[in-house]
C-alpha cells in the first residue's frame, strides 16, 4: 500500500482547525448525507472486524424530546438546536454477525458468546474507536461535531434501547451532535500536552 500524506488543508479540516461546536446554524442535514456519513465511518478498524457500534440519528422533535431528560442541563440547548444528535451505542450481541463479518475464523462467534465480560469489553472499546472515526468522517464531509458525555446512560438506554425493538439491549457510549457550527461561537482553543509530556519512544 503506497499512501501519501494528506495536504495541509485536509489535515487542518480533520484535526488542527477542527473545533467542538456548541452552537448551530439553522440548517438541516439531509438524509443522503447521513447515509454518506455512515458509509465512510463503517470502514473504521475493529478487532476481528467485530464492528459493534450502533448509531441512532436523533433528528425529529419527538425523538429529541425523548433524549432531553437524560442530558445534563448544560447540554440541553446544544442538543435541541443541533440538526442531528447521534447516539453512539454498542450491541452487546455483536458476535451474532461474526459468521458474516469474520468468516476467516469459524469459531469467532463462540469466543465472545461464551465469555460475556470479554464481549462487553470488546463492544465498549471498539464502539469508542468507531465513534472517533465517525467524528473524522463527519469532518471530512464538511460537518461540525460536538461530542458529549454529560448524560445519563441508563436513561438513554431506557428511552431508546428497551422493549421489543431490534435495538433492545444496545448500550449507549457517547452522544455526538453534528451540523454546521456558528462561526465565533467556540471556546478559545485549549492547549494540548507536548510530545514529551504524553509520549515516549522505547
Amino acid at each position: 500500500m503506497n499512501r501519501q500524506a494528506l495536504d495541509g488543508a485536509a489535515q487542518a479540516q480533520l484535526f488542527t482547525d477542527a473545533r467542538t461546536a456548541n452552537q448551530w446554524q439553522d440548517r438541516a442535514i439531509d438524509e443522503k448525507t447521513l447515509h454518506e456519513l455512515y458509509d465512510l465511518a463503517k470502514w473504521a478498524p475493529t478487532s476481528m472486524n467485530t464492528a459493534p457500534a450502533r448509531l441512532v440519528f436523533v433528528v425529529g422533535a419527538e425523538a429529541k424530546a425523548r433524549l432531553r431528560p437524560a442530558l445534563a442541563g448544560g447540554n440541553v440547548e446544544k442538543m435541541m438546536n443541533a440538526p442531528a444528535t447521534i447516539i453512539v451505542a454498542s450491541d452487546p450481541r455483536f458476535y451474532e454477525h461474526l459468521p458474516e463479518l469474520f468468516p476467516a475464523y469459524p469459531n469467532a462467534r463462540e469466543m465472545y458468546a461464551d465469555n460475556p465480560p470479554w464481549a462487553a469489553e470488546t463492544a465498549f472499546r471498539n464502539s469508542s474507536m468507531q465513534g472517533a472515526y465517525l467524528i473524522l468522517a463527519a469532518r471530512a464531509l464538511g460537518l461540525d461535531c460536538g461530542p458529549m458525555s454529560g448524560f445519563d446512560n441508563a436513561k438513554v438506554d431506557a428511552a431508546f434501547f428497551s422493549g421489543e425493538s431490534p435495538e433492545s439491549g444496545y448500550r449507549s457510549n457517547f452522544l455526538l451532535n453534528i451540523g454546521y457550527g456558528v462561526d465565533g461561537s467556540v471556546f478559545p482553543r485549549g492547549r494540548r500536552l507536548s510530545f514529551e509530556q504524553a509520549a515516549v519512544i522505547v
